[in-house]
């Protein structure tokens, strides 16, 4: 595929694939397809959602490894995981542990849920902030050692969203398990990036994105909750569907637009039809070539990276967009002066360069940034 087969603007280069994705045409005309059906006869359309809602969920469960009846569409990640918070049942002094690479929306829903329930929230510090340098296995030991009597839930990313690292979430699963606290997965970056077998990992709750590497519409995520859960789980807007229990209570909201939903399965077929090894491997192989390219070219200094992922990172110079604001502001400047999209992590110390590879993406586009990066900080 090419960047024909998508709409991106072809005068931009398109780095940051990992905030937003991007929806292949083909998928688009599908999502089409689907609202003007439900605008010609609105009747007939909410009259059949429900069963075909519930039909492309099935391919999107077998694409997960995961049973039907375990997975619901959701929004998005930060919406799963606010439905896991509000599932669960919290008493003061309970502890719900995260950590200093928490996505920001899911910390924000972590805290809200401690300020409604009376919980306290514990924030692990991983190892490496200033430079990087850390393992699964260091990530692993410090998630498991903040654990006391009183915690309750580890909320932890699979792939983590500012640092690009992919977590040992198998291990952390089965660790906080014995442990007797209760897991909630964001994993935001998983589908499509990696290959995922849910029915193996058997998280409590799992909640990934399909619209970032599943070539899914937006907004499309699915909430994969455990068995023991799925009769406690606690929708955030209640629906006439609030008797069926889950997965409908969650899915089913009126006349919400449910076409994302019903055309995800179209980006499964694309990515099928690609090749799912072929195209993480040769998006990683990328990534990596263009960690080497802008290293080399702008003098920025390449943070650890996990060799199958599809993302990684290169720290800025010193007192470069410390905030998020700066770090916006500094994309913003990349993009006017260079037609470059860069997505760049507000970090203490210095900014952090998020480079993507999507199928869309050649050597020559790490090439530009590189150059324009290092034109600014010459």
């Amino acid at each position: 595929m090419d960047i024909e087969d998508f709409s991106l603007d072809p005068a931009v280069v398109h780095l940051n694939h990992g905030s937003f994705g991007a929806v292949p045409r083909r998928v688009q005309e599908r999502q089409d397809e689907l609202r003007r059906e439900a605008e010609r006869a609105p009747d007939a359309f909410f009259a059949t959602v429900t069963e075909r809602v519930a039909k492309a969920r099935e391919e999107v469960a077998a694409f997960l490894g995961a049973e039907s009846g375990g997975v619901a569409f959701v929004s998005n990640v930060t919406e799963g995981v606010a439905v896991a918070l509000n599932s669960l049942t919290l008493r003061p002094g309970d502890q719900i542990v995260i950590s200093d690479h928490t996505y920001g929306a899911v910390e924000i829903a972590v805290r809200r849920t401690a300020e409604r329930t009376g919980a306290e929230v514990v924030v692990v510090d991983l190892p490496g902030r200033d430079d990087g340098e850390w393992s699964g296995e260091d990530a692993a030991r410090a998630y498991l050692g903040a654990v006391t009597p009183r915690t309750k839930a580890a909320v932890f990313d699979h792939i983590t969203s500012h640092t690009a690292r992919l977590l040992p979430v198998g291990e952390l699963v089965a660790g906080f398990r014995a442990l007797g606290v209760t897991t909630i997965v964001d994993a935001a970056h998983a589908p499509g990036m990696l290959e995922v077998d849910l029915g193996e990992l058997d998280a409590d709750f799992w909640t990934g994105n399909l619209h970032k590497w599943a070539f899914g519409p937006r907004p499309a995520g699915v909430l994969a909750v455990a068995p023991a859960w799925r009769e406690r789980v606690e929708p955030l807007i209640p629906s006439f569907y609030q008797p069926d229990g889950f997965p409908r209570s969650l899915e089913f909201q009126g006349t919400r637009d449910y076409t994302a939903w019903l055309a995800a399965p179209e980006g499964l077929r694309v990515l099928e039809e690609l090749g799912p090894s072929a195209v993480r491997a040769g998006n990683a192989e990328l990534a990596a070539t263009g960690r080497r390219i802008v290293a080399d070219t702008a003098g920025l200094r390449p943070w650890r990276a996990d060799p199958e992922l599809a993302m990684c990172v290169l720290r800025l110079p010193d007192g470069v967009a410390e905030t998020q604001p700066r770090a916006e502001a500094l994309s913003a400047e990349i993009l006017r002066r260079h037609g470059v999209r860069a997505g760049i992590k507000g970090w203490p110390g210095a900014g952090l360069l998020r480079l993507s590879a999507q199928v869309y993406n050649r050597e020559q586009d790490y090439e530009r940034l590189a150059a324009a990066l290092r034109d600014l900080f010459a």
